[in-house]
């Protein structure tokens, strides 16, 4: 693994954090662009780079896939999936195969929802796949991506009738354990939970689609005091776990039902978000068993729509929300700093683009295709407005002096142009 990849959605912290330094902050259609590709159809995923490469899910009709690009000119490298079978519902808003890639630098694994668990090696050699983890049917469809750690390949299954927690050796896929978590809507419903039938499933048959109760979250490593520690935020509440045997350490409640956002920490702290105006937490990590009432630092019962994650730096939180403001608070307190509408030339502000921070700068890309740069520092300061003109919700990837975007329409590379020295 290079020091300057982008190995998995979030990056190697998983949190949105890159050690990178003079990132582009001014782009357009024109300038600073290395190169931009075409892609086949709309989706939501978010590029990976690992050794020159750079990996996309995609879906292509009826097939599943992961793309793999040559990172120095956009060429196609090779292209690798499955048929499906599946046939689950989404919602036009979001494309199958929304989970992004995870790499070690040796394997490419892509979670392609009822569809299985695949892995490949960097020249697009299928190594093993998992075809049996059952269906993950929810009106919304599904957008977690795999997390790999060590030896193993972490996986949130769900949302949908069944919802798990999956732990597998990365080399074969062989599974080392399971989590079974009290969410899913086979189980009887709680008195805030619709469940809807107006979907068919594979055979045609109506079946359930829950619509008021779900996590998209992707799992987080985290360090505790020397302790390797797996986060999971679920409907109504954040837990963690040991990620060798599975076995849940703490957890604390105060989410709502429906959790988009994945955790985040940073000072000792974790923040977990939810979605749809639902709550946001933090909890001082550490302890065992219920921690709420012992750990827990601040609640906000109600707070704007999330679907992005935020990130953590010099003791305050920074998130772009779903209505286009972007909040910071103080982490300790959870008191609010300040907020700021972002505007742009596209058609919409809305945003569901998670924050990614490079040398003190937040990037972020709105649905209408507005990349913005702004200071992450206690006074709101904007750095940079930068339209593409493509539908976008996707989060921006850094590596090695250079960004990737991801629209509905391409990838994009922007690299800003060397002077000529000759």
């Amino acid at each position: 693994m290079l020091a300057a990849d982008w190995p998995a959605w979030r990056g190697p912290s998983g949190i949105g954090l890159s050690e990178e330094k003079n990132l582009p902050v001014k782009w357009s259609t024109t300038e600073n662009v290395k190169w931009r590709v075409t892609l086949p159809e709309p989706g939501n995923s978010t590029p990976i780079v690992s050794r020159g490469r750079i990996f996309v899910t995609q879906a292509v009709g009826d097939r599943r896939t992961l793309m793999c690009f040559d990172r120095t000119d956009g060429k196609l490298a090779w292209q690798q999936g499955v048929t499906t079978n599946a046939k689950d519902p989404t919602h036009a808003t979001n494309p199958y195969c929304s989970g992004s890639p995870a790499t070690d630098g040796e394997h490419v694994i892509a979670a392609f929802a009822s569809d299985g668990l695949f892995c490949f090696d960097l020249d697009g050699k299928e190594l093993w796949r998992r075809t049996d983890l059952g269906r993950q049917v929810h009106i919304w469809g599904g957008a977690a991506s795999p997390v790999i750690h060590g030896d193993l390949c972490f996986l949130n299954f769900g949302p949908g009738e069944i919802t798990y927690l999956l732990a597998v050796d990365k080399r074969t896929g062989r599974t080392v354990w399971r989590h079974d978590e009290a969410t899913g809507y086979g189980r009887p419903p709680a008195a805030d939970v619709r469940v809807s039938a107006s979907s068919k499933n594979a055979a045609g048959h109506n079946q359930k689609v829950a619509t008021d109760i779900g996590a998209w979250s992707t799992p987080v490593i985290m360090n505790v005091a020397g302790e390797v520690q797996l986060l999971v935020s679920w409907p109504r509440r954040l837990a963690a776990y040991d990620p060798r045997t599975g076995r849940e350490l703490w957890s604390c409640s105060g989410l709502n039902p429906l959790v988009y956002p994945s955790p985040i920490f940073g000072d000792g702290i974790v923040v977990a978000m939810g979605g749809y105006s639902g709550s946001a937490l933090a909890v001082r990590a550490g302890g065992s068993g219920d921690i709420t009432a012992s750990r827990r630092l601040w609640q906000h019962p109600r707070t704007r729509q999330r679907i992005g994650s935020g990130v953590i730096h010099e003791g305050r939180i920074y998130i772009h929300n779903d209505p286009g403001i972007a909040e910071c608070f103080e982490l300790e307190s959870g008191k609010l700093v300040w907020e700021e509408r972002l505007k742009g030339p596209g058609r919409t502000g809305a945003n569901w683009s998670s924050v990614m921070l490079a040398d003190g700068n937040g990037y972020t890309i709105t649905q209408g295709g507005d990349c913005f740069v702004f200071k992450a520092s206690p006074t709101f300061e904007l750095v940079s407005v930068n339209p593409l003109g493509e539908r976008s919700n996707s989060s921006i990837v850094p590596s090695d002096g250079e960004l990737f975007i991801r629209t509905h329409q391409a990838l994009w590379c922007i690299a800003e142009k060397k002077a000529d020295r000759s």
